[in-house]
């Protein structure tokens, strides 16, 4: 099972980045999607979630209005679009893949893209 995150980089206030995560060895279809971020210092928050089909898409409120999560089942890839970024956008980027069974949830994690917005 493999999650590579991409997309990444520095960019100013105001800028827009997106970011991409492929995914590989798994049924993607099947799983929700997710963005999750750590900033330094912080614990790690959910960004935004996508259904398995695409629909009903979550996103926190720090950046409801700004993000936007999509995915493309038949290239198995998640996509963020950030808009509008800001400082405290700041932080590394994770993408995180999840089912649940009748026993539990299983879930992947990629390795995460670094995002820095500053002038």
């Amino acid at each position: 099972v493999q999650l590579v995150e991409s997309g990444g980089g520095l960019v100013q206030p105001g800028g827009s980045l997106r970011l991409s995560c492929a995914a590989s060895a798994f049924t993607f279809s099947n799983y929700a999607m997710s963005w999750y971020r750590q900033a330094p210092g912080k614990e790690r928050e959910l960004v935004a979630t996508i259904t398995s089909a695409g629909g009903s898409p979550y996103y926190a409120d720090s950046v409801k209005d700004r993000f936007t999560i999509s995915r493309d089942n038949a290239k198995n890839t998640v996509y963020l679009q950030m808009n509008s970024l800001k400082p405290e956008d700041t932080a590394v980027y994770y993408c995180k893949a999840e089912v649940w069974t009748m026993v539990a949830a299983v879930s992947y994690w990629g390795q995460g893209t670094q995002v820095t917005v500053s002038s």
